[in-house]
């Protein structure tokens, strides 16, 4: 039986475990740059197998979140090596999620209060902006302009600029965002995408604009280097239910089978209180894609266990727990109590709920420090 503890090699990279950070916006970037706190954050949870960035907007075009730090900027790319070196300096493996929102922004995250982009000018999802008092605020996204096919290009540039990037700042390597009602979903769903170029129509032409950039970064930076979130039958956003979703993802598999990449992350979007991904179609994936597989969705110590021995995943991926607990590891591998996590403290505010978590044995030397002044008194 496979152990979680023990080393594992994603295509090429040594895992110390096989335990994986979720890609989590903290919306804790004051100007959209990654701070030293941030790299504190990533540092104190580094004993991961491998730790997955917050997403990382690619350009300002692809932002959708305030403070939210992205890796297009020189400060923003300085802010990326002191958490990449954090990392390093615990042994630990950093990747990337690069992202860019599509249709899911607002005009006051844009630069100049310019329309969010996608596949249509078809209006969807929720962003996180400036309200009409000024004031940080959840707000529906804005009425998004289609995107040109030229434009379309553009952005495959982008994002392998930003796979460049995020490597010479010390990044391992780079997930690339396809889930959760972004951009890429947008142009898999042909109930958002109803375009009539190349990247529409088909089912083909809609998965076109990610195999693409799947293709254009592993050239750049090496496919091993490279992995691919996903969200199949996911709703997140607005996104609409379509008849042929498990074999677009399927077809996604096969495509992927073919180039080396270092793993595809799905996401079951059921831990987020939408239709869960159901668990045959998970071992279906599994059937036509050999390699690396990654499960993020609300996964306890147990469950990861049974998909991990029977051969349903190879790593499992775990979020709000590692918010909590920044030694998560070392509390599933000891039999250790977690911490609960605190959703108030998710998105924005400052270290607490944040990098103010202790681990266990800091905890328990609290607590018996704090007895034996009871026992004084």
């Amino acid at each position: 039986m496979a152990s979680l503890f023990e080393p594992f090699d994603l295509n090429g990279t040594r895992l110390n475990n096989r335990i994986v950070m979720a890609p989590m916006t903290r919306s804790r970037a004051p100007e959209d740059i990654p701070t030293e706190m941030g790299a504190l954050y990533y540092r104190q949870r580094a004993s991961a197998g491998l730790i997955i960035s917050e997403g990382t907007p690619i350009s300002r075009q692809g932002q959708g979140y305030l403070f939210n730090p992205g890796i297009f900027g020189p400060d923003q790319l300085a802010g990326w090596a002191k958490a990449t070196r954090a990392v390093h300096e615990r042994g630990g493996i950093f990747f990337a999620q690069i992202w860019h929102v599509g249709r899911v922004s607002h005009t006051t995250v844009q630069v100049a209060g310019a329309s969010p982009v996608g596949p249509s000018d078809q209006q969807g999802g929720m962003a996180f902006g400036y309200n009409e008092d000024d004031q940080p605020d959840m707000l529906k996204a804005s009425q998004p302009r289609r995107l040109d096919t030229h434009e379309v290009h553009d952005i495959v540039r982008d994002f392998v600029q930003a796979a460049v990037n995020s490597r010479e700042v010390g990044f391992d390597g780079v997930e690339i965002h396809g889930a959760n009602g972004y951009l890429f979903e947008q142009f898999l769903n042909p109930g958002v995408n109803d375009r009539n170029d190349e990247y529409g129509g088909s089912r083909e032409n809609r998965c076109r604009l990610l195999l693409e950039v799947v293709d254009e970064v592993s050239k750049m930076i090496g496919a091993r280097r490279v992995g691919v979130r996903l969200s199949p039958f996911g709703t997140l956003f607005d996104m609409p239910e379509y008849e042929d979703n498990g074999e677009t993802y399927l077809h996604l598999a096969r495509e992927f089978n073919k180039r080396g990449l270092a793993y595809v992350h799905l996401h079951d979007q059921g831990g987020q209180g939408m239709p869960p991904m159901p668990r045959d179609y998970l071992r279906q994936f599994r059937d036509v894609y050999q390699g690396n597989l990654l499960l993020a969705g609300n996964l306890d110590q147990a469950e990861a266990e049974k998909l991990v021995n029977e051969g349903t995943i190879d790593l499992p991926v775990f979020g709000r727990y590692f918010t909590s607990n920044p030694d998560l590891v070392e509390r599933m591998q000891n039999g250790w109590p977690l911490a609960d996590f605190d959703p108030s403290t998710f998105y924005g505010g400052d270290a607490r709920g944040y990098v103010d978590f202790p681990t266990y044995p800091e905890e328990q030397a609290r607590l018996a420090r704090e007895e034996m002044i009871r026992e004084k008194s």
